[in-house]
Formats: C-alpha cells, structure tokens, sequence
C-alpha cells in the first residue's frame, strides 16, 4: 500500500448510505429498497459477494448500497476518499475511533458510538461536494 500522503491532500465526501440486513434472504428487502425511492438496481460484477446489492443512482446522488449483514439491522455510512489511511487518521483526531481494517476499508466508530467506513473513492469525478482539508 502506498503510503498516505498528509491529511490536507486527501480529499473527501459523503458517498454511500448502506442499510446493513440481518436476513437469511435479502431479495425482498432488496425490492423494498429499490421500490421506495423508485430506483432500478445496479448489476454488480459476478465475482462482487453476493451480500450485497447497490441501487443505480445519479452521480450526484450519495450511492444506496444494500448490506446482509451478521449483526443487528442498522444503516451505515461509508466517506469516500482517495487515501483511505490519511482520511482515517483525520477522523481519528476529530474523534472517531478505527474498529477494524477490512480488505480495503476502515470501519470506524463516531463518538456518538454510530459506525460508518471510510473508502476508496467510489466515483468518478469527484464533483463539485468534495472537501478539502486546508
């Protein structure tokens, strides 16, 4: 992993709302979830973990990406950044605790106790809403 550069170089934004399922079957809960906002769901690439199911949205929209999940239902939010580490750190001081490093994430903890992860940059541009940390 390269090493990550300092925190007013890594940029960031929201990215992803992700409803995380504690079901045997997430096809129904998929369909409730693309049904109530009316939006279609995205194919993902066959060799992507079947847990999961992501709505097409806008590239304007923050993404909606269906979780089945071990733990109790929730919904997480996940940052989007080009340095996964130095976004990490950054919230870290603000705060927030690292819970764990999984593939290529951080999941991380608010001091409000709510979890959210921190990832790789899910998007292309990153648009107009990205932060910069000065």
């Amino acid at each position: 992993m390269p090493p990550s550069r300092r925190v007013e170089d890594a940029p960031g934004r929201l990215s992803t709302f992700v409803p995380d399922s504690q079901v045997k079957d997430p096809a129904p809960h998929v369909g409730f979830w693309h049904q109530a906002p009316g939006t279609p769901v995205k194919p993902l690439p066959p060799d992507d973990d079947s847990r999961y199911a992501l709505l097409d949205a806008a590239d304007d929209e923050p993404v909606l990406l269906l979780q089945k999940a071990d733990h109790a239902s929730r919904i997480h939010l996940d940052i989007e950044t080009d340095d996964v580490d130095a976004e990490a750190d950054r919230l870290e001081r603000l705060g927030a605790k690292k819970i764990e490093f999984v593939k290529r994430w951080w999941v991380m903890e608010a001091p409000s106790g709510h979890r959210f992860c921190v990832v790789r940059q899910q998007r292309e541009p990153f648009g107009p809403h990205l932060n910069h940390w000065d």
